[in-house]
């Protein structure tokens, strides 16, 4: 089994969104063993979004994300399920919402293009974070969860896996 970390960002907590999104995953048999509503200050987000950010994609990106995930309140989720990460990412959707297809959270709830949020010096609303790798899973549900706050239980579905 493996874990890993969703961020349902301010914009997807302020459209009310929380539910929808939520039930993708349930739907997929992925088990929720971690969720809290947090509003992170600019010191915490900044060891989520880290320096490789800067490194990848420039700072004035990681500023950017650094603006937005601290403009609201975010759900953080803890998953845990098969190949959870990659599951999680194709529920989720590219980065890009535009190009993210229909039936995939950004494809069904943004539209924004990269070109659009840079011409308009805005951050690409994207609504969700999606741990990208093993690596990183491991990195930001520790960041975002304690051990005490992630709960092991059986469901309906572990009988038949």
């Amino acid at each position: 089994m493996e874990r890993t970390l969703v961020l349902i960002k301010p914009e997807g907590v302020q459209r009310h969104l929380v539910g929808k999104i939520i039930q993708r995953f349930e739907d997929a048999s992925l088990k929720i063993i971690g969720m809290k509503q947090v509003w992170a200050d600019k010191e915490f987000a900044k060891k989520h979004y880290t320096e490789d950010i800067a490194e990848r994609r420039g700072e004035k990106v990681r500023e950017m994300l650094l603006d937005y995930i601290t403009e609201g309140p975010v759900i953080a989720i803890c998953l845990e399920g098969v190949d959870a990460i990659e599951n999680v990412r194709k529920i989720v959707g590219g980065t890009e919402p535009r190009n993210s297809p229909p039936g995939t959270i950004r494809g069904d709830f943004a539209h924004v293009s990269f070109a659009y949020a840079d011409k308009n010096n805005l951050p690409v609303k994207n609504l969700i974070h999606a741990s990208s790798d093993e690596t990183d899973a491991k990195r930001e549900v520790a960041l975002w969860f304690s051990e005490k706050e992630l709960h092991s239980y059986k469901s309906i579905q572990d009988l038949f896996m």
